[in-house]
């Protein structure tokens, strides 16, 4: 989701919520701790120099209950931040505590924002001779109607 995303669904909330991967739910009284742009700047395991910029949201799960985020002031902390921080309209990347710091892509599902889970890959498979995966066929998928019916004598 990109910025200018989460600001046109915040415009039509209530109040905020973002669901985690397992269906459960960030506390209500999280508070959104950054928000920033990363910039990475790299060299894939193809030897091909790289750039990629994200918004970062960090939520921080804190006992301050009487202190809840609104959309509206959300809003107002990224056009803060666009403004300071001269942020473009990025896809954004969230940080939650788990058990360990998670990054998680976002989504909407037109009530909740959906932490999404993320995975790395090999952006050089071309160069680093990864075999393309293989496609798992079930056996019943492969008969078809000109094929040799069990019983049928064709065989």
């Amino acid at each position: 989701m990109k910025l200018s995303e989460i600001k046109n669904h915040l415009g039509q909330l209530e109040q905020i919520a973002f669901q985690l991967p397992d269906g459960s739910l960030v506390p209500s009284h999280f508070h959104v701790t950054e928000v920033g742009k990363v910039s990475k700047h790299f060299i894939d395991c193809g030897g091909t120099v790289r750039n990629e910029e994200v918004v970062n949201f960090q939520l921080w799960d804190a006992d301050d209950y009487d202190h809840r985020l609104h959309p509206e002031k959300l809003v107002h902390i990224i056009e803060l931040s666009e403004n300071v921080l001269n942020i473009e309209d990025l896809e954004i990347e969230v940080e939650y505590q788990g058990p360990t710091i998670g990054k998680y892509g976002l989504d909407f599902d037109g009530k909740n924002f959906l932490l999404t889970t993320k995975q790395t890959d090999c952006l050089a498979k071309d160069k680093c001779n990864i075999p393309p995966v293989k496609k798992k066929v079930s056996l019943n998928e492969l008969q078809t109607a000109n094929a040799c019916a069990p019983g049928s004598g064709c065989c």
